[in-house]
């Protein structure tokens, strides 16, 4: 009996498991492909030629990329036979405003990384807000499922994390990595997503008890990716060639952040902080 129960135990992990794999893939793609649309503010530009702050063209080397092309592959098929199908469902049950109070909530959760990251990088200002917009919207915004710090106090993100932080003190890119769930990032980044779960209140939950944990995360992220649905599949429909697109979309806006250019210092993967769709965390970029 002991020994039905345990493998039950493993089945249900398991398929807790692959469930994460399958939606973690998924919004990866969907937030890359966002943050693209996001900049395009000069329909005449080449949306890929980021460029150094002395003005000579900035690349991203990528010597693992047949390793990552198989990747991003894989993580286009699980987006399409198994997050896009559940999320779409999620959506027509369950109204916008409650699935965009999901993510107000969750993106409060996510203040300690941008607390630290922004002292870190000696904005005591920017990391004084988000500790009031933490405080204010987790007592007045009822733990979080509003934003009234930004709303009625006009105290608005500022979304920064440790891989930001690393760049700021000088430590390059590295190289392309395309990671199977969390999809698009870089060496320096890959560190930094490392140092974030730290500082991520839903990593202990997910380490103190995988089975609810990962229930709470499958479930920000179907809510998150029934927000955004048909951004992917319109960026990879545009591309000639979406690996690339992505990968260097993905460059760029991390680029602009880490030199806090206006169109990406208050921006995310997903819209603007405080506008129809609240701020998706970069630590996946969080």
């Amino acid at each position: 009996m002991r020994e039905k129960n345990m493998v039950g135990g493993m089945m249900r992990i398991g398929c807790i498991l692959a469930t994460i794999m399958a939606v973690g893939v998924g919004m990866s793609l969907l937030l890359t492909a966002t943050a693209f649309a996001s900049q395009a503010d000069d329909p005449l530009a080449d949306p890929f030629a980021a460029t150094s702050a002395a003005g000579r063209q900035d690349t991203l080397a990528d010597p693992l990329e047949p390793l990552n092309r198989f990747f991003f592959t894989v993580n286009d098929r699980l987006y399409f036979w198994a997050l896009k199908p559940v999320a779409t469902g999620y959506a027509k049950v369950v109204p916008e405003e409650t699935r965009l109070n999901f993510r107000y909530f969750f993106y409060n959760l996510l203040a300690p990384v941008r607390v630290i990251s922004n002292l870190l990088q000696g904005k005591i200002e920017e990391s004084g807000i988000e500790l009031a917009r933490f405080v204010i919207n987790s007592t007045i915004g009822i733990a979080g499922f509003d934003d009234p710090a930004a709303q009625g106090f006009g105290l608005h993100p500022s979304n920064e994390d440790l891989g930001q932080t690393l760049g700021v003190y000088g430590l390059g890119s590295g190289f392309y990595i395309c990671w199977p769930i969390l999809g698009p990032s870089t060496l320096r980044d890959s560190f930094g997503m490392v140092g974030d779960s730290f500082l991520n209140p839903l990593s202990y939950l997910i380490g103190g008890d995988m089975v609810a944990g990962g229930g709470v995360y499958v479930g920000k992220e179907v809510n998150d990716a029934s927000l955004v649905l048909g951004d992917y599949e319109q960026f990879t429909e545009a591309a000639f060639d979406p690996y690339v697109a992505i990968r260097d979309a993905y460059h760029q806006y991390r680029s602009n952040q880490v030199r806090d250019l206006d169109n990406a210092r208050n921006t995310s993967f997903v819209g603007e902080p405080g506008g129809k769709r609240p701020p998706f965390s970069t630590v996946s970029a969080q």
